[in-house]
């Protein structure tokens, strides 16, 4: 098991940038696939991006390819979201999650560990 913390939300206006860092937990981080899902007010809660233990394979949700960059730091354990280009499109609650393997990381279901969530409003 590992415990996540989410910061780094706000509220920016469109075109603005925001970045989001998970810390975890646990000695185990650097084993763990982390992934980054969003859900906005009356919505499911959607895919953002996943990144390997080791930090070689990332993925991303395709409406953020090019503007959101996932990285992590296995020597902090904390699992970061950079996010320009903001769009008023992204705003809702983002979280962390953690899970074992990188295959089927785009699943909410294949994840384990959740945050609490953290805000990001993007105003146009």
């Amino acid at each position: 098991q590992v415990q996540l913390v989410e910061s780094g939300g706000g509220s920016v206006q469109a075109g603005g940038s925001l970045r989001l860092s998970c810390a975890a937990s646990g000695r185990t981080f650097s084993s763990y696939t982390m992934g980054w899902f969003r859900q906005a007010p009356g919505k499911e809660r959607e895919f953002v991006s996943a990144i390997s233990w080791s930090g070689a394979q990332t993925y991303y949700e395709d409406s953020v390819k090019g503007r959101f960059t996932i990285s992590r730091d296995n020597a902090k354990n904390t699992v970061y979201l950079q996010m320009n280009s903001l769009k008023p499109e992204d705003t809702a609650i983002y979280y962390c999650a953690a899970k074992r393997g990188f295959s089927g990381s785009y699943y909410r279901h294949e994840y384990e560990n959740w945050g609490q969530g953290t805000q990001v409003t993007v105003s146009s």
